[in-house]
């Protein structure tokens, strides 16, 4: 079966926002900070997105980050996951109700309302159906935010953590572990580059 991994960036003070994050305020004040290695030139930092993307067969993300990355300050051609890479994945969000209207009408939508397992379910199947449709063995990836994530932890969901460490202090935002359940991790992977310290850990069931 396709791996699960939860996949985000995060400040040294262990924020992934900055405050007052929405659709208006996109990832809060300095929280664009979080994601300068995704725009960096350094080849480390180009690798590992590439790499991520190219193993990306389908994105679980929670409401609240889609009201901000289909929002007006939101996605782009040119900036988004897959943006400017080989290929884009399907994506599947996690909400209590359907929204009014899609900005993003160009990429591949799933609105689960009946819970995150159900929505992780339904990502991984088409995770299955594209490394089939590929030949490539495919990831399922919960990109955030960390209500989704710290859930999917306390479900048992996620087998592979990748932290995206930002050289940044925020001071406030939306905290990732804040009131997580205890997991035990193993550290795979720590590679530095100019912008960030990526760190993947396996995450013991």
């Amino acid at each position: 079966m396709t791996r699960i991994i939860a996949d985000i960036s995060v400040s040294l003070d262990g924020f992934v926002t900055g405050p007052d994050p929405g659709p208006a305020g996109g990832l809060g004040r300095g929280g664009e900070a979080l994601h300068t290695w995704a725009f960096s030139e350094d080849p480390e930092d180009r690798r590992i997105l590439g790499e991520a993307t190219a193993r990306s067969g389908a994105v679980v993300l929670g409401r609240r980050l889609f009201d901000v990355v289909d929002g007006p300050d939101g996605w782009s051609d040119e900036v988004g996951y897959g943006a400017g890479e080989a290929g884009r994945p399907s994506f599947v969000v996690v909400t209590s109700a359907l929204p009014a209207a899609l900005r993003l009408t160009g990429l591949d939508w799933t609105f689960v309302t009946t819970g995150l397992e159900d929505a992780v379910a339904a990502a991984r199947e088409r995770a299955e159906e594209a490394s089939e449709r590929t030949g490539t063995e495919l990831d399922t990836v919960l990109m955030g935010g960390a209500a989704t994530i710290r859930s999917a932890f306390e479900a048992g969901l996620v087998d592979v953590l990748s932290l995206h460490l930002a050289p940044v202090v925020l001071g406030a935002g939306t905290p990732l572990f804040t009131g997580a359940a205890p997991r035990t991790l193993v550290q795979r992977s720590v590679t530095p580059t100019s912008t960030a310290t990526h760190l993947t850990y396996e995450v013991l069931r």
